[in-house]
């Protein structure tokens, strides 16, 4: 007994440790390696060694505990009712072989309960019982001396420090564990939605491709999802979110599914019949709330490697936003000239019914008066004369195309507008500075349609300017396009008026129609150019024509001699 005891004081210090190894060894390799190899051996031996030191007083229920122990380590997975009789077992086998060494065994049965009930109450309230066990039973063999009581109260502290030390490779095992866990997720998956990465997408394409199988890949791409807004949503990572997890909800049979490139998805689920119709009435049906672009390929009837199916995908879907696109545009070009006629319409209504009031209103009087037209005829003419103007001018605002294109000189152009503006000019004592350009710039044009143009906007100028005032004309051009300015020195506009002049029927001047202007922009756009305006209050305007030239054309000299009125480059008309 002396001897063994000695034994067992002098690799105490070393049996901790050991203990510490064999636990973390064990649970670390799992419950398999501790009912198929620790513990049988270990059991075995301590059986071996009891018998050898002649330490156990009774050999067969020391053997048969023994046996019993082992059985409840290995098929306590099985039943496992049996791990509740470990601790029984394990103590009537510790007290037959009266040895300390089977100090090892409670230490990994604490140990696996311990990894068990990770931080827990009862990995703690297991362990006092077990080391309480231990200590009992230890003392039923050994001399109840001061010696012996200090090392029961040491196992006690020494188990604990061992639970505590286990617990700390425990907790730090598990938190390597969730790093490693969350460092796959985030290669694998897109943060955001869960769903896989564009690059594990491929992969698991490609597995399915190997694997042979019969699948659909279906790619959708939000239309205009930054511009969605609901009340329970505020930006774009909630459309993802709420997306997604639409997306998870309806193809619950997919095989994978990965969002990518910020507003796309892709889905791979099972060929089955009338799929594409079941994809086209969900779209259809709005069920994800805003307008999604979506397109279909099959595996392997339409490709036979995953790169030509992912690539037909792609191409499919640029297409279908391409046509999804021109169909909104046309769309929404309808709805503007849907708009358009509404406001003519409305502007037209407005415009006649003014002096078709005013012709009521004398009818009614001349009705009093034995229906006497001539104090009033003047009047009613002109109404009638006003509606008659407001009508032609609204059907040539409402002509859709122009006619008789051909090459001219600008400088032509401007000549004959110049001649015609002469005698107005002169009458209304303004003077006209023309700038000609060094260079005959040539442009493709109805000279009719743009001499109309440049004499409304002259004659514009002219009105603008309450007193004798000037206009300048100013040609210039670069390598693609000329330019007209026609200047003035009049009262000039506001801010408000200049956002509304081109607006049909809106006008600043007390007998005007409000078309004259938007006549001339729907002409120059008509030529393929634009027509802009400067103005500022008090100080005066300026119109900019711009059109494209032709260069490819020979230059035409213009037959009407009667046009060439300038001379020297500058021409001061009406002095």
């Amino acid at each position: 007994m002396e001897h063994v005891d000695a034994v067992c004081v002098n690799i105490k210090e070393n049996d901790i440790r050991r203990a510490i190894l064999s636990v973390w060894e064990c649970t670390a390799l799992g419950h398999k390696f501790y009912a198929y190899g620790i513990t049988p051996i270990v059991t075995v031996f301590i059986a071996a060694a009891s018998i050898l030191l002649d330490k156990t007083p009774m050999i067969i229920p020391m053997l048969v505990s023994g046996l019993l122990f082992m059985l409840t380590a290995t098929l306590k997975s099985r039943y496992g009712v049996l791990r509740y009789c470990q601790p029984v077992t394990l103590g009537l086998f510790h007290y037959f072989t009266h040895l300390n060494w089977t100090e090892i065994l409670y230490l990994i049965l604490i140990s696996l309960v311990v990894r068990k009930h990770h931080r827990s109450y009862v990995s703690f309230l297991f362990t006092g019982i077990l080391v309480l066990e231990y200590t009992v039973i230890r003392l039923t063999y050994m001399p109840h001396t001061t010696y012996n009581m200090v090392v029961s109260l040491f196992d006690f502290l020494a188990v604990y420090l061992v639970v505590v030390v286990f617990q700390y490779f425990l907790h730090s095992e598990q938190l390597a564990k969730r790093l490693q866990e969350q460092t796959n997720y985030l290669t694998t998956h897109d943060p955001l939605t869960g769903l896989l990465n564009y690059d594990c997408f491929l992969k698991a394409i490609q597995d399915l491709v190997d694997q042979d199988r019969e699948f659909a890949l279906i790619t959708l791409d939000l239309q205009d999802f930054k511009s969605y807004h609901t009340p329970n949503i505020h930006n774009g990572n909630e459309i993802m979110i709420n997306m997604s997890s639409k997306l998870k909800k309806t193809f619950k049979d997919s095989l994978a599914m990965s969002r990518y490139a910020g507003d796309r998805f892709a889905v791979a689920v099972p060929q089955k019949d009338n799929l594409l119709a079941e994809v086209d009435r969900l779209m259809d049906s709005n069920h994800f709330g805003f307008f999604v672009t979506y397109a279909v390929s099959n595996y392997p009837q339409e490709a036979a490697t995953a790169a030509v199916l992912i690539s037909m995908a792609e191409d499919r879907l640029f297409q279908n936003k391409r046509n999804g696109w021109l169909l909104r545009e046309e769309i929404r070009f309808q709805e503007e000239k849907l708009r358009m006629v509404g406001e003519l319409a409305a502007g037209m209504a407005h415009e006649i019914r003014n002096p078709l009031t005013t012709i009521k209103g004398f009818m009614q009087i001349s009705k009093n008066n034995d229906y006497t037209m001539k104090p009033w005829f003047d009047l009613v003419m002109s109404e009638i004369t006003r509606m008659s103007e407001l009508t032609a001018e609204f059907l040539q605002f409402a002509k859709p195309h122009i006619s008789n294109m051909k090459p001219e000189l600008v400088q032509s152009c401007i000549d004959r507008v110049l001649y015609l503006t002469e005698s107005e000019a002169a009458l209304l004592g303004h003077l006209i500075h023309h700038e000609r350009s060094d260079e005959p710039l040539q442009v493709l044009v109805d000279k009719d349609k743009l001499v109309q143009v440049l004499l409304n906007l002259i004659r514009n100028s002219f009105e603008a300017m309450k007193e004798s005032g000037s206009v300048h004309i100013r040609l210039r051009g670069d390598t693609k396009h000329c330019f007209i300015e026609i200047e003035d020195t009049g009262s000039g506009m506001t801010q408000e008026q200049m956002e509304k002049i081109f607006t049909p029927f809106f006008t600043t001047k007390e007998s005007g129609t409000g078309l004259g202007l938007s006549i001339c922009k729907k002409i120059i756009q008509d030529h393929g150019g634009s027509l802009d305006a400067r103005s500022v209050l008090d100080q005066g305007s300026s119109f900019t024509v711009k059109l494209p030239l032709l260069t490819e054309m020979p230059v035409q000299a213009d037959a009407d001699d009667n046009t060439q009125k300038t001379d020297q480059g500058i021409s001061l008309i009406g002095r």
